[in-house]
């Protein structure tokens, strides 16, 4: 247990050998994680990592969960001994939690982490007398991300749980015999680090503090955190594309050698290239984009940037109801909207917490990615140049920030009825991201994309294949080239017969009849059935989109078409118009950023409300948001 952002994780971690994420903002942790510890004296221990807490009264959902396993509460197991983590630079205020975890009546271990960089500061802690004299508890200093303490940590857990003898509450060591009052706590606080504090020299101002005269100005820090926002998107587009044309290039070479093996059997051959490697491949062409924005994300989070972020978001978030710290759940859902969803439940109240789970999947998380880069590369960066790609791609990321702040306006004041409470948020050091842990947090969330590319999208990629390859027989294709006899000369000039039976194809097969079936719908955006129906494919997960599409635009497909951005280009209506214009490309990222086209987040906002009321009434206020604004976006191109 600890404050928020005092290194409970990074403890945790260092003592199971765990995977858990690691960063330098408060609220990382949203639910309990558990790992487990092996001790010679005693067995295997079972270490749970809680979200942090200031005191004992638990206010938002996640300190809830904190307090019940504390307590034994809700079927859980009282636990035999707790880890109290204090941030040694922050020590007073450690020292008043500890005084909320003391009336509990259970055997403490004191583990001060940030020793190292306090003692850079010719600061210093006498242990022996916090220990003796003043918490009456094993003390232990821990660097876990060095390995510097996690020993003696373990040895001395082992003889707490071999010996255990529960602390003494802070008021019956002052003689008190009522609880303490919060300012008698703040009181012995200060008092306990009068008589433990060593330092060499008065405290000068710190570098933090100059470094947030700039970074929380009130409009240089705005200016300066929509700087490196833009240079973060500008980046995952600049550096990844040599990485995406590799491997573009890979799946290509491996589609021609299955190819020249599989030519005496058509169906099998469409099946491996057309259905799989076409799809799972153009969806992993965008893992660098995945893994850039991941890293950037971490590098902010472990610097200490992105409660700064927060702060600042405030004042923008705060004139509809929401606060600050809303920030950190809306920013994980650029990730991915689960996660962010489930941060959720560090809102203060359940109202504020519901309006932030209604909407939080307007951010652009990753899944959406690969549609916006695909749209861009297509039909921006070669009108306009590569400045204007990365431009898109920053903006069209904030089209769903800027539409949630009316949405929560309107949540807020027309249904909802919630009222904004008072913001209060950590503010850590800043300090050099720890790479272990920027490393591991894009290893994992990399490794999450590439598991549901092999899945799930593998299997919509199969299914896909299977509606659009059937029905087929030559007495079809026949009738196909008698009808390309019929069409005109001029049509003849740009389609080839080949193509013009692949097309057809296309068009009568199980897919095609049924995207015509709801192509009507989605006509008024400039949607043809093609696109409507990869739009109702991404359904089960957003990264089925592209390769849906690629399967819609290039089955069947002449070698010098197999880009899926050259399908595109060339994809027409029936009377030979373009089918995607530039205008038509930005319709569709609005439509993708805006609609809630993901099953595993309404099944999330399903568990996390405890019921459907709120995931139905969420998919309808999005899709319809997003389909009045692809339909406007059209009706507005033809102006231009």
């Amino acid at each position: 247990m600890g404050n928020p952002n005092a290194g409970k994780t990074s403890a945790f971690n260092a003592l199971t050998g765990s995977s858990q994420k690691v960063s330098n903002y408060p609220g990382v942790t949203v639910e309990r994680a558990e790992g487990l510890l092996e001790l010679p004296g005693v067995g295997t221990v079972e270490v749970i990592d809680l979200p942090g807490l200031y005191t004992t009264t638990a206010l938002s959902t996640d300190e809830e969960v904190a307090m019940q396993v504390l307590r034994g509460e809700a079927g859980e197991r009282k636990p035999d001994a707790v880890i109290c983590v204090m941030d040694a630079g922050n020590l007073e205020r450690s020292l008043f939690f500890y005084s909320h975890i003391a009336d509990l009546g259970l055997p403490i271990i004191a583990a001060l982490t940030h020793m190292d960089t306090l003692r850079r500061h010719s600061e210093d802690i006498d242990f022996e007398a916090l220990s003796e004299n003043v918490l009456r508890v094993p003390c232990v200093a821990v660097v876990p991300h060095k390995g510097e303490g996690v020993q003696a940590l373990k040895d001395q857990i082992e003889q707490t749980l071999l010996n255990p003898s529960p602390a003494n509450p802070v008021g019956r060591e002052l003689g008190s015999t009522t609880l303490l009052t919060t300012d008698e706590r703040y009181d012995w606080a200060r008092q306990a680090k009068q008589q433990v504090y060593r330092s060499e020299k008065p405290r000068e101002r710190s570098s933090t503090d100059r470094i947030d005269q700039i970074l929380t100005h009130r409009v240089f820090g705005a200016g300066i955190f929509v700087a490196v926002m833009y240079v973060v998107f500008q980046s995952i587009y600049t550096f990844a594309a040599p990485l995406m044309d590799g491997i573009e290039s890979i799946f290509q070479w491996l589609g021609g050698l299955v190819s020249s093996r599989l030519s005496g059997t058509p169906w099998l051959e469409s099946l491996i290239v057309d259905g799989l490697l076409n799809g799972v491949g153009t969806v992993v062409m965008f893992l660098p984009q995945i893994l850039i924005l991941f890293l950037f994300i971490a590098i902010l989070e472990g610097s200490g940037y992105l409660a700064r972020a927060a702060f600042m978001m405030d004042r923008l978030l705060g004139w509809c109801g929401l606060s600050g710290r809303a920030f950190v759940p809306l920013l994980s859902s650029f990730a991915c909207a689960i996660p962010g969803i489930m941060a959720a439940r560090v809102m203060p109240d359940a109202r504020s917490r519901l309006a932030t789970i209604l909407v939080a999947p307007l951010m652009s998380c990753s899944a959406r990615l690969p549609v916006y880069v695909l749209l861009i590369g297509a039909f921006i960066e070669p009108q306009f140049g590569a400045a204007w790609a990365g431009f898109a791609l920053f903006a069209v990321h904030f089209v769903g920030l800027f539409v949630a702040i009316p949405v929560v306006l309107v949540l807020n004041r027309r249904i909802l009825k919630g009222k904004r409470l008072p913001f209060v948020l950590e503010l850590p050091r800043y300090q050099w991201p720890k790479w272990r842990d920027v490393w591991l947090s894009m290893y994992l969330r990399g490794k999450t994309f590439v598991q549901t590319a092999g899945t799930i999208i593998v299997l919509m990629s199969m299914l896909m294949w299977v509606l659009l390859y059937f029905p087929r027989s030559e007495a079809r294709d026949q009738s196909y080239r008698a009808e390309y006899a019929q069409v005109s000369e001029a049509r003849r000039a740009k389609v080839t017969v080949e193509n013009y039976v692949e097309n057809r194809r296309t068009e009568e097969s199980y897919l095609g009849r049924f995207g015509k079936t709801i192509e009507p719908v989605f006509a008024p955006a400039g949607f043809d059935w093609r696109i409507s129906t990869a739009i109702l494919s991404a359904f089960p997960a957003r990264e089925v989109v592209v390769s849906s599409m690629s399967i819609l635009f290039s089955l069947g497909s002449e070698a010098e078409e197999a880009d899926l951005r050259g399908a595109l280009k060339e994809a027409t209506w029936p009377d030979g118009r373009p089918l995607f214009t530039g205008w038509t490309a930005v319709g569709l990222m609005v439509f993708f950023a805006l609609c809630c086209q993901c099953m595993a987040t309404l099944a999330t906002v399903r568990r996390e409300t405890g019921t459907w009321k709120w995931p139905i009434f969420m998919f309808v206020y999005m899709t319809g948001l997003a389909y009045i604004a692809a339909v406007g976006i059209h009706w507005l191109s033809r102006f231009f």
